[in-house]
């Protein structure tokens, strides 16, 4: 009795907090950085929760960082990259680190939505790191100058930021409006170190096993309360 009145309470606080967000400005791309804590038993129903959350209010743009190929919920990722799913499954991080069928799953998924006409976008981050990602982009862009036959002054006349950005596992993908921290931490984790420099924080004392729809909307709330200065 008691849980299903707790039910109630919430499903009732959870649409008066959808209404205060009527005509508000929501994010268009929300990153979630889940604790190590929890496992691939909680991440399925926890990300399954999450994309149908971002459909409802339109929120296209979705990443989310797992500890380990442990907490990839299989059976998900199968349904993401069925025809007609909405979603366009996108891969950042180490996937050679992986198991052997927890990648093929995951690039198979991310082949089968890359020509999608999807509505909205999922980055799975897996084994990733933002400092990483950033000496793999100038790596890249360096040897793309090199096989142009450039030489080091004239290639270090040619770095830009918006040249790096290019090369980043990222790319073509809009930097995050707001990343969302469970569990209490207040640490980036090294989560999009690069993409995140103009990024509203939100950290949420709810882990990711208990992640609900009510803490999501109250960090949209904060979200949509705050006046963006992208480094003012």
């Amino acid at each position: 009795m008691l849980r299903s009145l707790t039910g109630v309470a919430h499903t009732l606080y959870a649409r008066r907090l959808r209404g205060r967000l009527a005509g508000a400005t929501l994010p268009r791309h929300v990153a979630m950085v889940a604790d190590e804590r929890s496992g691939h038993r909680h991440t399925a129903g926890r990300l399954a929760g999450i994309l149908g959350w971002c459909a409802a209010l339109e929120i296209p743009y979705l990443t989310v960082f797992l500890a380990s190929a442990d907490a990839v919920p299989a059976g998900l990722v199968g349904d993401l990259a069925r025809p007609g799913s909405g979603w366009q499954v996108h891969l950042a991080g180490r996937l050679d680190a992986l198991p052997g069928p927890t990648r093929r799953a995951l690039e198979l998924a991310a082949e089968r939505t890359r020509d999608a006409s999807a509505a909205f976008c999922l980055t799975l981050a897996i084994g990733y790191d933002g400092r990483e990602e950033i000496v793999d982009a100038i790596r890249s862009l360096l040897e793309q100058e090199a096989r142009a036959g450039r030489g080091i002054g004239e290639v270090a006349g040619r770095v830009t930021g918006e040249r790096i950005a290019a090369h980043l596992s990222t790319s073509g993908r809009p930097d995050p409006d707001l990343i969302i921290r469970t569990s209490g931490e207040r640490r980036m984790s090294g989560a999009l170190l690069w993409q995140a420099a103009y990024s509203e924080l939100y950290f949420c004392d709810a882990s990711w096993p208990g992640f609900r729809q009510v803490d999501f909307l109250r960090a949209l709330r904060s979200y949509a309360a705050r006046h963006r200065r992208f480094g003012g």
